[in-house]
């Protein structure tokens, strides 16, 4: 960290831009980053540990272990975030009344801290719909969604414009939007070498493009959080300036407590809050808030009925399988059963005639003739009934094995497909089939790497 060199330009503007402040900014990216994790809160109970102020499910950690090596970590005990970003608490927990069903979208959501974050906060009659622009992302975003639990949400892997068939759809949407990356040069030596005037111009007309193209999705009176990890004013406060002063838009405040460090700032009409490294016990971090005020008419949720339930033979076996299955519905697709509530599936049918859906609800099991084969989904998910299940604790090192893909063996009293737990956590399947036992873990999903 002695030898940290800022981009000459970058220092300049932020030597301006801190004043004072300048010194305790560069001193800052001498020190090492702090390491923070979050919580889910429907498979995790607090810790006894530092907390983040501006979160209930926030905490620092000592030092940074190797999460690859810990089973709870891919069960999805609790995701690996950066502090400042969980500032997206306040924002929503003082703008939107949390105890209604609401529509949420997650623009550009991958690798899916913040989506995992809106899943903890939402309520299970609320919908959160993750969208990802670019393939690869969408799937490292349906991986780390599957490992949450969470049912509510729908994957989608599309450009901002091709929303524009759900004008006036959603409650809440969340631009973390593309940035400079200036935030994180303390923690990502590419970031400052990408760094350049030109691509934070670059940054800021793409910025004012996504949120242009996605803004007619939002409702009337509903609410637009717009996040960066960047200092820059071009990027952070002219992308949001527009509807503010075109008076599309009125700007929120939030409250926060001085012992935290955020500071608030304004510039060109718009109010924001920005973290600092020196300020804060975690890196650079931008987010405003704003409410449309300008009308937007909602369009009527009709469907094609094209969703398919699963025979009756097939419900009937999965009664004991889930928590709550009195309100599931049981989608069929090529001899897949995917789970939604009842009172979703036909949002989330009509967001699937008109989006590109990668994943939606919990997918349950494959049918193979009378057989119900499970999916790892379920075995991640918050309402999966582990009691009706047989379940084999593994201990540390067997749990590293079986995250491995490695060839194992259950115990012998133990017959079929099993649940298998580490510190009670489910973390995936085996199928025991008394002379061996096949290991169901994704291929995709396994450690490869060494210690």
């Amino acid at each position: 960290m002695n030898n940290f060199i800022f981009p000459v330009a970058f220092e300049e503007r932020m030597k301006n831009q801190l004043g004072k402040d300048w010194p305790k900014f560069e001193g800052a990216h001498r020190q090492s980053a702090p390491t923070s994790i979050r919580i889910n809160p429907q498979k995790s109970s607090a810790l006894e540990l530092e907390r983040i102020a501006w979160t209930d499910f926030g905490y620092y950690l000592n030092e940074r272990p190797s999460f690859t090596f810990d089973p709870l970590f891919h069960g999805g005990a609790y995701y690996v975030q950066e502090a400042s970003s969980m500032f997206i608490e306040q924002a929503l927990k003082q703008t939107v009344d949390l105890t209604k069903p609401i529509r949420v979208l997650d623009l550009c959501a991958a690798p899916g801290g913040k989506s995992t974050h809106l899943l903890s906060l939402l309520g299970e009659q609320s919908l959160l719909v993750a969208n990802e622009t670019i393939r690869a992302r969408a799937t490292v975003l349906a991986e780390n969604i599957c490992k949450w639990g969470n049912p509510n949400v729908v994957i989608t892997n599309n450009d901002p414009q091709d929303f524009k068939s759900l004008n006036g759809f959603f409650d809440v949407i969340l631009v973390d939007a593309p940035c400079s990356g200036e935030g994180l040069f303390r923690k990502d030596t590419s970031a400052i070498n990408e760094w350049s005037v030109e691509n934070t111009e670059l940054c800021s007309l793409r910025q004012q493009r996504i949120l242009q193209e996605i803004w007619p999705t939002l409702k009337e009176n509903g609410i637009l959080i717009y996040s960066t990890c960047t200092y820059s004013q071009k990027e952070n406060y002219e992308s949001v300036a527009s509807f503010i002063n075109n008076k599309r838009a009125k700007n929120l405040l939030l409250a926060t407590d001085p012992a935290w460090g955020v500071t608030e700032t304004e510039y060109q009409n718009v109010t924001g809050y920005q973290f600092f490294p020196h300020s804060v016990k975690g890196e650079g971090f931008f987010i405003s808030v704003i409410q449309k005020t300008e009308k937007e008419d909602e369009p009527f949720i009709r469907t094609k009925k094209n969703f398919k339930n699963a025979p009756k033979e097939v419900i009937s076996q999965l009664a004991d399988w889930l928590k709550h299955s009195d309100n599931t519905r049981y989608i069929f697709h090529n001899d897949l059963v995917i789970s939604t509530r009842k009172d979703q599936v036909e949002v989330i049918e009509f967001i699937s005639e008109r989006l590109r859906v990668i994943q939606k609800g919990t997918a349950l099991c494959t049918v193979k003739h009378t057989r119900l084969i499970p999916e790892h989904a379920l075995a991640l998910s918050v309402q999966i009934n582990s009691k009706n299940f047989s379940c084999a604790e593994l201990s540390h090192e067997q749990a590293i094995a079986y995250l491995r893909k490695d060839s194992f063996l259950l115990a012998s009293e133990i017959k079929g497909h099993t649940l298998i737990t580490h510190q009670n956590l489910p973390i995936g399947w085996a199928n025991h089939l008394g002379n061996r036992t096949n290991n169901l873990y994704p291929s995709e999903w396994r450690i490869r790497s060494k210690r």
